[in-house]
């Protein structure tokens, strides 16, 4: 039998090249999707999203998802614009945990912590393309990973996929999935797009208007790692139960948002609502549902870089709401568990509808 499982490793194993590394000899290149009135660009470096033009209430056009112009930037993404973060999105704590009695020590890349994956995590790495096709109802591209045994301090193997798709009325679809291959291991994949429903080259979303469907959020320290216990957000700035200008309640912080709400319900893994944003100006509305525990709202605080045409980002240019399982879950029994084992992969699902109002 164990001749058997190493056999298969090796198949994978060359089928995605014989170490991780081995898949930069792919090419970097862009994709696109187009249906109706949305147009979407990707790149297979960090499986992002480039790109997503749609019009506004008046029928001009628009890019709303912050990014570079060329691949070779996107080789170098510091913020992971547009990136499939992992294997473990967010942040672990200490940069260790242990499971089933073995102590992992992973790469540190956030202080003393790891953030998304590690400094070659999910979004910093090659992916191969696996479907792109245009034709149809539903205009849909499929890039996969092979993660070795070790990455970045992780356990086992794992085959990471993510779809998107361009499906019914200016509604984009993604389904993230992942197996394990020969060992329990922790995953959480998170998008990390950042969005500015004004256009990416507009200035700030302090004015969008937003809802998020969590009545909690995990309680922090000073290192941005969770505590292990619950918040109500009701009477603090992180209330959003109810639609809000962000500009309204981030005064009452002291760097902007960077927390996990715990969703409405969002303790199993049905769909559900987890977000929504208007944009006064535009008139562009996203809607935001997911199968996931748990929401990343965060304003990009410390945003200083160049984008798309030279374009400044600087902070509160856009916000990421990254659906997720919550953060540093391996060190914290109480939250959902995210360790997926071979036999019983990840799946995680973000429906994003667009409109006009």
């Amino acid at each position: 039998m164990a001749k058997i499982i190493v056999l298969c490793c090796l198949i994978i194993f060359a089928a995605f090249g014989s170490v991780n590394g081995s898949s930069k000899k792919q090419e970097v290149g862009f994709y696109e999707l187009k249906k109706g009135d949305i147009s979407m660009k990707f790149t297979n470096w960090g499986a992002a999203i480039v790109s997503l033009i749609l019009p506004d209430k008046h029928g001009k056009l628009a890019d709303i998802v912050l990014g570079f112009d060329s691949t070779k930037e996107y080789q170098t993404n510091a913020p992971s614009f547009g990136a499939l973060v992992g294997r473990v999105a967010n942040r672990i704590g200490g940069a260790q945990f242990t499971l089933n009695g073995t102590h992992y020590k992973l790469i540190a890349n956030d202080g003393n912590n790891t953030l998304h994956g590690g400094p070659k995590g999910f979004g910093h790495v090659v992916w191969k393309v696996k479907k792109h096709s245009n034709e149809g109802h539903s205009p849909h591209i499929v890039f996969t990973y092979y993660s070795v045994d070790g990455d970045q301090g992780f356990p086992g193997a794992l085959i990471a996929t993510v779809r998107y798709a361009l499906i019914g009325n200016n509604q984009l679809s993604i389904t993230m999935k992942a197996k394990a291959l020969n060992k329990p291991t922790p995953v959480n994949l998170a998008q990390h797009a950042y969005w500015n429903l004004n256009g990416h080259n507009s200035g700030d979303i302090l004015s969008n208007v937003i809802q998020i469907f969590g009545s909690q959020i995990t309680l922090l320290d000073s290192h941005l790692i969770p505590t292990g216990k619950f918040e109500s957000v009701k009477g603090t700035p992180y209330d959003f139960l109810k639609p809000h200008p962000i500009k309204s309640k981030i005064n009452g912080l002291a760097n902007g948002y960077d927390i996990n709400y715990v969703l409405d319900d969002g303790v199993g893994y049905k769909l559900k609502r987890a977000a929504v944003v208007h944009d006064p100006k535009s008139g562009r509305v996203l809607e935001l549902s997911t199968n996931a525990p748990g929401v990343q709202f965060y304003t990009s605080n410390t945003l200083d870089i160049k984008g798309k045409g030279g374009f400044e980002y600087k902070p509160f240019a856009a916000l990421c709401l990254e659906t997720q399982a919550f953060p540093d879950s391996v060190n914290h029994p109480n939250f959902p568990s995210t360790i997926v084992s071979p036999g019983k992969p990840y799946k995680h699902y973000m429906l994003f509808k667009f409109s006009t109002n």
